[in-house]
């Protein structure tokens, strides 16, 4: 069991196993609008977006604008054979390996169905197991008769990973993780924070194929500040140069500096550390050069924000596996509630 007695599994558990596909994101929609805290106006725009507001207190012409993407990778079906194998293409980016020998759920018209993706048994000759397996090998079974999985399914359903919330020590697993626990996060300081100023809390969609909800979302806020939520690489692990860890388990949350979508805002970044050092809240900086996050969309969305960003390290990232730290997540909600509750208004701008 997770030591931190201020963690809610339950909460992260339900957000993480309620399906939400790349623009199939109805499900964890309705579970992130049902655990909303009182907020003085919800809203849903035409891209799924789902925007929480909380009016200042003090100051509540200053407008802080909080995010955290709530969809997650999965495939759609692009064709069904006539012994009833569905074919899939990617919603976000895929290792393939990941997918190999996994069960996976069908979201159908008529229903979800359990499935798997099939792997070459030990046993088959080298000659017969592809080395180069992609995409275009993996096949869903269902076990429905032919028949049955040809009027069943059809194309453009859309498939998930099959994998449930675990606790794992200090650590939870599952899939989603990868951005579930940045909602989790949000709607956490959603209920503990008591802000002077304005905030706005958007759980966004469509972020695992190019920021598209927060880049729609950018034209309908306009906020002076944006603070984005999300999960980070975490890779120091067996068979990874430690230079390339990027970001390490336990070790707090993640303060962005750069990744290869945006540049934090310094002044922000500074702030940030700041509440962190003078609250004890562990933190851990980040510099990546192989992700992008919604931070990036709402920097100059609409036009030009200040923005930070706060990360968790996430092992296994975009598997049915992967692997955060309760500790690091309860870290980005005391520093994100902190960090609202002492916002009176600051200009991050340059001199």
């Amino acid at each position: 069991m997770t030591a931190n007695a201020s963690f809610d599994f339950d909460l992260l558990a339900r957000l993480t196993d309620a399906p939400g596909p790349v623009g199939h994101e109805d499900r964890v929609r309705d579970v992130v609008r049902d655990e909303f805290p009182a907020v003085d106006a919800v809203r849903t725009d035409a891209m799924g977006n789902v925007v929480a507001t909380v009016e200042g207190s003090a100051n509540p012409d200053y407008e802080v604008l909080v995010a955290a993407h709530m969809d997650e990778i999965g495939l759609i079906v692009s064709d069904v054979d006539d012994d009833g194998f569905c074919s899939v293409e990617p919603l976000g980016g895929w290792n393939p390996d990941a997918l190999r020998g996994h069960p996976v759920t069908v979201h159908a018209r008529e229903g979800d169905y359990d499935g798997v993706v099939g792997i070459n048994a030990a046993h088959t000759a080298a000659e017969e197991a592809p080395e180069d397996w992609t995409l275009d090998d993996a096949h869903v079974f269902t076990g429905l008769d032919p028949e049955e999985a040809t009027e069943a399914f059809g194309v453009g359903d859309v498939v998930t990973f099959d994998s449930d919330l675990r606790e794992l020590g200090e650590c939870v697993s599952g899939s989603a993780l990868d951005d579930r626990a940045g909602v989790y996060v949000l709607l956490e300081a959603a209920r503990l924070a008591d802000p002077d100023v304005t905030v706005h809390y958007a759980a966004t969609v469509q972020e695992e194929v190019g920021l598209r909800g927060a880049a729609a979302l950018g034209v309908d806020v306009d906020p002076d500040l944006v603070v984005a939520l999300d999960g980070t690489l975490e890779q120091s692990y067996p068979g990874v140069d430690p230079s390339n860890a990027i970001s390490t388990l336990g070790d707090g949350v993640g303060i962005k500096r750069k990744d290869a979508s945006v540049v934090a805002t310094p002044a922000v970044v500074d702030r940030l550390e700041s509440v962190a050092e003078n609250r004890d809240v562990p933190f851990q900086r980040e510099v990546s050069w192989n992700i992008g996050t919604d931070t990036a969309a709402l920097q100059n969305a609409g036009g030009a924000r200040p923005v930070g960003a706060l990360s968790i390290p996430v092992r296994y990232h975009h598997s049915a596996v992967e692997t955060a730290d309760a500790r690091d997540i309860e870290a980005a909600v005391d520093l994100l509630t902190a960090f609202l509750d002492s916002e009176e208004g600051t200009d991050y701008g340059p001199e």
